[in-house]
């Protein structure tokens, strides 16, 4: 006999509460490199402090997860975005 796990909050069994899983967006648009001269691109992967969305939030496979940090590293190198800001977006 199954047994029925409930959440002590919501009355809602953990398969109901399962999230559609995130499509990486670089993969779904076939985008092979990750341009660290395009600011404006780059400032919407990063939070008001200037870091980097993770990728539980954004999505992105690891691989280009990666490849967007290198990016943004590159970016900030050549002071093309702020390594810290209070107001970046």
């Amino acid at each position: 006999m199954a047994q029925q796990y409930k959440n002590i909050f919501i009355n809602i069994t953990p398969d109901e509460q399962v999230e559609e899983k995130k499509e990486c967006w670089f993969t779904k648009n076939n985008i092979k490199y990750i341009d660290y001269k395009d600011a404006d691109f780059l400032i919407t992967f990063l939070n008001e402090q200037g870091m980097l969305y993770p990728r539980r939030l954004t999505g992105t496979s690891a691989k280009y997860q990666k490849k967007l940090a290198t990016a943004v590293k590159r970016a900030r190198h050549l002071a093309l975005i702020p390594f810290v800001s209070d107001s970046l977006k």
